[in-house]
């Protein structure tokens, strides 16, 4: 399983009808607005229900001023390749550099015979796609100060003079199944761009990047430097079906870019505005796990897990393992213990009646990865430990009458503890874009995932979920005695009570959660597949 670590970006992939003329255009244009960062068109020249895709291209280009466009993909046979390479250059100097260029060598070839184009065999397509390739390049090659000369069996450009250059340098990429073409691209292609439904299945991608990867190697290129692109269709499922499969093809697939194949104009604002912010957060809290590199203390003998040639590899191997008496001295991480000090006279519940899970056995060992897993659950709640403090801060500055009643209110209202997410959602909240819009993200993903991965936890979680209820009324307890305050500003005794509870109990809750839950997490993640 590689992630490429190439920086996610997404787009749309629309059908150039010409019934509406103007609705292609159009749907670029949500596109734009809903922060999505490429627009593709197919290319079809026989197709006499579509509109011109270089035509169109060109049009989008100068109705829109930020997305990158392309063909998806550019129809090879019909298009020479010594223009092509000149109306690419020219469209991504007018559009400021945002012109890419996908290829395929056409598949509907009855068609474009009759268009003009000379039929070829498989093979041979394969071989014409390589001549057109070195002729696109080297007519972008305007600081060559020699003609070009290719000299092909199906294309030509003998004494063509080169350029103009483009804006930027342009991708190429490549829609390719077999393994001829997947060869082609790792020795000469910028990207590599299938369509999902051609796909058999996920083991389809697996082998596609193996072959690419050895053809990019055999060459002396880095396969990081192939863009891995996928044509894709909304799974069924909802919004959170399609974030999870998103992110599983980015870490476990290594798809860098996702492109809709839809016209649906509610389809592309959802994946802007939601899907996109969402994938983009797991995926980089996903990289933070597998590049940090944990210090000996925080996990002897572990080490970010990496290929011979550099990539990201995200497993489930264990790789690192520490001697130690307790299972968070093998992790090489140790919950924040709780030191028993309560500030007031009593709890809301029994701690004694807490149920606690099996520990893990020696057998059982870690990978980096896992470690920082586990350990982003202390460090999210280290941050409600720092709010914990904030709140102090603020009911002393509202007794010493340097704060009124109603910023202090204010103030608390913005804390993650006062939402009612804060449990596991904290870390959604502080990883994850999209937690605002989706408050039951934890709920559907995450405590399902443990009690189904671990029967063991079921009891624990539901005290959890009991005791986060509880600490809620306390916060809503210390918002009641800020109100009562007003009318007895002389008296802080209901305030401080209200404060010291809340103290003991979320300090006490936070060390139990930890104690429970950073080692199964560590072991089991976040969601199905992710360990």
């Amino acid at each position: 399983m590689t992630d490429y670590g190439h920086e996610l970006q997404f787009g749309t992939f629309h059908t150039p009808t010409n019934q509406q003329p103007q609705q292609a255009v159009t749907l670029a244009q949500l596109s734009e607005a809903s922060g999505l960062d490429l627009v593709t068109f197919q290319d079809h020249p026989y197709q006499p229900g579509f509109l011109d895709t270089w035509t169109l291209l060109s049009y989008v280009a100068a109705r829109t001023e930020r997305v990158h466009l392309a063909p998806n993909v550019a129809n090879l046979p019909l298009r020479p390749p010594a223009v092509l390479a000149r109306s690419a250059a020219s469209l991504d100097l007018l559009s400021n550099g945002r012109f890419e260029l996908g290829l395929g060598t056409g598949s509907f070839w009855d068609a474009m015979v009759a268009m003009g184009a000379e039929r070829l065999t498989p093979g041979e397509s394969v071989r014409a796609l390589e001549e057109a390739i070195a002729i696109i390049r080297g007519i972008w090659a305007a600081d060559d100060t020699s003609v070009l000369r290719v000299e092909g069996e199906f294309h030509r450009a003998v004494g063509a003079k080169r350029g103009p250059a483009p804006a930027h340098d342009v991708g190429i990429w490549l829609g390719a199944y077999k393994p001829r073409m997947l060869r082609v691209t790792g020795r000469l292609a910028d990207g590599w761009l299938p369509s999902e439904g051609y796909l058999k299945s996920d083991d389809d991608l697996t082998t596609g990047n193996a072959i690419i990867d050895e053809s990019a190697d055999a060459a002396g290129r880095d396969p990081r430097d192939i863009r891995r692109l996928l044509n894709i269709t909304p799974p069924r499922g909802g919004t959170d079906a399609w974030v999870e499969r998103l992110t599983e093809l980015a870490l476990d697939f290594g798809i860098g870019t996702f492109i809709l194949a839809a016209d649906d104009p509610n389809a592309i604002q959802v994946f802007g505005q939601e899907v996109a912010p969402a994938v983009r957060e797991l995926v980089a809290t996903a990289r933070q796990f597998a590049d940090a590199q944990v210090s000996p203390a925080d996990a002897p003998g572990a080490a970010p897990e990496s290929d011979a040639a550099g990539r990201i590899v995200t497993t489930t191997e264990t790789t690192a393992t520490a001697t130690g008496d307790s299972q968070y001295d093998r992790l090489g991480v140790h919950p924040t213990p709780d030191d028993g000090t309560r500030l007031g006279a009593s709890m809301p519940w029994d701690e004694s009646t807490r149920p606690r899970r099996t520990e893990s056995g020696p057998e059982v060992t870690y990978t980096a990865r896992a470690a920082q897993m586990g350990k982003h659950l202390i460090d999210v709640h280290d941050m409600l430990r720092s709010e914990l403090t904030q709140v102090r801060s603020i009911i002393e500055q509202v007794k010493n009458a340097t704060m009124d009643v109603g910023s202090a209110r204010s103030a608390m209202n913005d804390m993650t503890m006062k939402q009612n997410n804060w449990t596991l959602g904290a870390y959604c909240s502080r990883y994850c874009a999209t937690v605002t819009q989706h408050h039951g993200l934890e709920d559907a993903s995450v405590f399902p995932h443990l009690r189904t991965a671990e029967r063991d936890l079921v009891p624990v979680l539901d005290r959890l979920e009991q005791e986060h209820v509880v600490i809620h009324d306390v916060i809503e307890q210390v918002d009641r005695a800020l109100v009562e305050f007003v009318a007895e500003p002389d008296d802080f005794t209901r305030l401080d009570e209200a404060v010291d509870a809340l103290s003991d109990t979320l300090l006490s809750h936070l060390s139990y959660e930890e104690d429970q839950l950073v080692e199964p997490l560590a072991r089991l993640g976040y969601y199905p597949g992710q360990a």
